[in-house]
Formats: structure tokens, sequence, C-alpha cells
């Protein structure tokens, strides 16, 4: 990786994002030195500009950011880290210095495409096409699927059992959608019972 230093004086911003979830976490600066303790290391050491020294997030609260993976933007002045955070990442206590406390993750992305094809009235698409047919269809659907997902939970085919739970999940977005709910209301039930 050939990063360009000279751009900001010895410095690159650098991404912090959740491996599994994508939330971005935190923006830091590296200077070469920095970069290669990250990688030696496999933890995210930044440079502190105000205390003018490396420093290892979580080196004194024990909140580590473990590297998974690293990526440089197309003007090799940018590093986009993914990590493993272990506890909170930000001084706050927050999980993202930017104030989001949720990862709107692939199931969003997910629930978006779904209402957006039932809204466009997409007549192209199995999902406004079930959508279209009433509750008690949808109900029905994700009924089936539940079922084949008890099925295949007894056997031990891993790609088959995936698949099922995949397509559970998917129809469970349609219902929720024809119930007039999101995924995010059902999040705040849990939340609430957690």
């Amino acid at each position: 990786m050939d990063i360009d230093f000279s751009k900001g004086d010895g410095l690159v911003p650098v991404i912090i994002q959740n491996n599994n979830t994508l939330q971005v976490l935190m923006l830091g600066y590296m200077n070469d030195e920095a970069f290669k303790k990250t990688k030696a290391e496999n933890k995210v050491t930044f440079f502190s500009r105000s205390k003018n020294r490396l420093w290892t997030k979580g080196e004194e609260s024990g909140n580590l950011l473990l590297v998974k993976d690293i990526q440089i933007d197309c003007d090799n002045d940018t590093i986009l880290i993914k990590a493993e955070p272990k506890g909170p990442t930000c001084h706050t206590g927050s999980t993202s210095c930017f104030k989001e406390e949720t990862s709107k993750g692939f199931l969003y992305e997910l629930q978006e495409t779904i209402n957006e094809r039932i809204d466009t009235n997409d007549e192209n698409s199995y999902t406004n096409t079930l959508y279209r047919r009433g509750i008690n269809k949808v109900a029905q659907k994700v009924g089936e699927e539940a079922v084949e997902l008890v099925i295949e939970a007894k056997d031990n085919d891993a790609d088959l059992f995936k698949n099922e739970a995949a397509d559970l999940m998917y129809h469970y977005l349609i219902l929720l959608k024809a119930k007039g709910f999101r995924f995010e209301d059902i999040e705040s039930v849990l939340k609430s019972r957690h």
C-alpha cells in the first residue's frame, strides 16, 4: 500500500467502520509510523494531534479497534479501516463518534428495495405481486417459510438452512410493509426488552 502522507503534512485521515455492520465509528489521523504499527499489531493506532504522539485506540479504556481490513482511496491519501470494536468507540460511551447508535446494514437496504418495488407498483416484481395479493397471502407465505426453516433446522444441510432463513427474513420484511411497520419498529421493541 502506497499511501501519500505528503499531502497532509505527514498525516492522512482514517475512517473507521464496523466490519460487521459497516457503521462509521470514527475519524482519526495516521502518520507513516502509526500506519505501520496498526498493520503490525492489528490494532488501530492513530497519531494524536492533541497529544502529539502515537495513540492506540483503547490503550487506556480497553475499547480497542481490531483491524479486519484496510483499504486506501483512489488518491492514496485516505485510509478506510474495517474493524471489530471491543466496546464503545467514542470517549462519550457511544457506539459511534457521530452519535449514531444504530447501524443500518444490508437488511435496511433490502427493506428500502422492498418498499420501492411496492410503492412504485413495479409490475415485474415478485415482491410487489405478493404484496398486492393482500395481507392474508403475505402472512401465509411467512408461515410457509417459517415451517420450511424449522424443517431444515432438523437436518444438517447448512446451505439449505441459511437459504430458508433468508427466505423467511425477506418475506417477513414484506409482511412488515403490509402491516405498515418498519424493521426499526421491531428493533425498538427488542431494545426495550434488552
